[in-house]
């Protein structure tokens, strides 16, 4: 017996394709940063990759223990050329208000299906969106604020929060 609808079940399908998506875009962005030899900012951009990965396969394992079908769609190449670390952080700070947005059509969908144990699911990634928002809306602000040429003062930021 399956305990997903078939909507959820579809959109959830789709999540983990943007999940993995995100994955990608993220790592291109840490190779942006990597090459710069601006490690910190690749540093943080490679754990969120992992992050990405991580939720894409929570989605999945939730899809099968709740008797679903799993397919994970294919996706894009990311964006791998930035002229600037603002554009790149940029990206990152869309695809996190989009992805809540995503997260929200989910949550809509398990309220009106009153799929409580989807809810409770989903309930996690909202309160994980608060975070992911609030961290890249920052991380851009301090960018905006030392400019392209002082990124080094960002890496030394960085640090000092490890």
């Amino acid at each position: 017996m399956s305990m997903i609808s078939k909507e959820l079940n579809d959109e959830i399908n789709a999540q983990i394709g943007r999940e993995f998506a995100a994955s990608l875009q993220y790592n291109s962005i840490a190779v942006h940063f990597d090459t710069q030899a601006l490690k910190k900012l690749a540093g943080l951009f490679y754990k969120q990759a992992a992050e990405e990965n991580e939720h894409a396969m929570k989605f999945i394992k939730y899809v099968v223990e709740a008797g679903g079908d799993v397919i994970i769609p294919t996706v894009a190449a990311p964006k791998a050329k930035f002229a600037a670390a603002e554009e790149a952080i940029g990206l990152a700070l869309k695809w996190e208000e989009d992805v809540t947005d995503q997260i929200n059509h989910l949550m809509d969908i398990a309220v009106a299906k009153k799929d409580y144990l989807g809810q409770q699911f989903l309930n996690w990634y909202v309160n994980e969106q608060l975070e992911e928002v609030s961290t890249m809306r920052d991380l851009l602000q301090i960018v905006q604020r030392v400019g392209e040429k002082n990124l080094v003062m960002m890496e030394a930021y960085l640090a000092h929060g490890d």
